[in-house]
């Protein structure tokens, strides 16, 4: 026969009395983090649901951030290709005043100095920085400042003015994620933006019976072509063709050398693979070359410059009186500088317009998966408290009835 002692109805009530007290103190945690999965055992499929969920949003959250930060360099960019082609048309209307034949040597002199400072300003704004202290058209340089003038002497100014403006920066490689496995293209490099002519560069290496010596590659204008033992010089320059770089190659009929122009008006860069040397054995670069350019080889044969190169020659002819080389060279200069930076602008507004595209399109999908996610993870208020109100009335009853049906007796007080 079974004892039963008695204190098993004081330890039974306590026992239910616990549960319900941790029944309690749980609808309160909830409450108070406004969610109905404090532990995985709430609702596994929903909590299986809810993580896949955040991990999600996390993903879309930061795909929203790079946006934002695209769609502001964008317009930063923008803004200051603005500003420079208002100073491009301003050289245009320059050049045409002063190929005008009315004009004396004195009066075109000084359209020259103000074609100088408007020239320095120019300057200025290719090497803006964006708020982060980037600047904005170095290319992968980003802290590096992209244009150096080169001063010295110019019959017919006074001080030192610029007799040549140097590009120091590098290719625009720069993307950044802006939705899974999709990128956009951050930088316009100065060597694109700020360029006026179609480049050539032309080796005088005689190059008919140059052959590569080992597997390795070259890099034109960031592309990297991959070359094989045994290659030609015809064969490099079919690579070369087909290949994204916008640079068309042939043979130089003359020098029999390798020879590039560009498709568009931008600044070539040539690079050989680390521990190569197939460009520098051309004649197109130099031995210990920096990476970008320019690196040409002294002997190579380079033609086409800058917007910088087409003002610094408008000062200079302008200085001389040569009205002929204004209204014509300088003139025909002035407008494919500017023709490039409606270019450019156009494209830098075509990637503003993907990026605001897709920054709409992830706030809305960040929306839908909020809602899948509360509606997964979140409590309804209105029945937690209804909930809670019903526990707390029971809790409070089961105490009174424990009162009763165990009243407290002097023992208790001696234990």
């Amino acid at each position: 026969m079974e004892r039963i002692s008695t204190n098993m109805p004081n330890d039974d009530m306590q026992f239910y009395l616990r549960r319900k007290e941790e029944g309690l103190s749980n609808i309160q945690a909830k409450i108070a983090n406004q969610t109905k999965l404090r532990e995985l055992a709430d609702d596994p499929i929903g909590a299986s649901h809810a993580v896949r969920y955040d991990s999600y949003l996390t993903r879309l959250e930061r795909f929203e951030t790079n946006t934002q930060s695209a769609r502001e360099h964008y317009k930063f960019v923008d803004d200051k290709l603005g500003a420079a082609n208002d100073i491009a048309q301003k050289l245009r209307e320059l050049a045409v005043q002063g190929a005008n034949g009315v004009y004396t040597k004195e009066d075109t002199a000084k359209m020259a100095v103000e074609i100088n400072e408007l020239l320095k300003e120019l300057v200025s704004i290719s090497n803006s920085t964006d708020p982060s202290g980037a600047f904005a058209f170095a290319g992968d340089k980003v802290f590096t400042e992209p244009f150096r003038i080169v001063e010295g002497t110019v019959d017919g100014l006074e001080g030192p003015a610029p007799i040549q403006v140097e590009y120091r920066g590098a290719g625009a490689h720069r993307r950044t994620e802006i939705t899974d496995r999709a990128y956009a293209d951050l930088d316009l490099s100065g060597g694109d933006a700020f360029w006026a002519e179609k480049m050539q560069i032309a080796s005088t290496f005689d190059a008919s019976d140059y052959q590569v010596q080992e597997n390795t590659s070259i890099f034109v204008d960031g592309i990297e072509i991959p070359l094989y033992t045994g290659d030609n010089v015809r064969t490099i320059a079919a690579k070369i063709n087909d290949s994204a770089a916008p640079v068309k190659a042939f043979i130089d009929v003359d020098t029999k050398g390798l020879a590039l122009e560009g498709t568009d008006a931008h600044l070539i860069t040539l690079e050989d693979k680390n521990g190569s040397s197939v460009l520098r054995d051309l004649g197109l670069i130099r031995a210990n070359s920096e990476q970008g350019a320019p690196n040409w080889n002294v002997s190579a044969h380079v033609s086409g410059g800058s917007l910088f190169d087409v003002a610094i020659q408008l000062r200079d002819a302008l200085l001389r009186g040569d009205q002929a080389f204004v209204g014509g060279q300088s003139l025909a200069g002035m407008d494919q500088a500017l023709a490039n930076l409606s270019t450019r602008r156009t494209s830098v507004g075509s990637r503003q317009e993907r990026v605001e595209a897709t920054w709409a399109r992830l706030n809305r999908e960040i929306q839908d998966i909020n809602e899948s996610l509360s509606r997964e993870t979140g409590l309804d208020m209105a029945s937690a408290a209804m909930q809670f109100g019903m526990m707390d009335f029971s809790h409070k009853a089961a105490l009174q009835t424990a009162a009763r049906i165990l009243p407290q007796t002097l023992l208790d007080f001696l234990r």
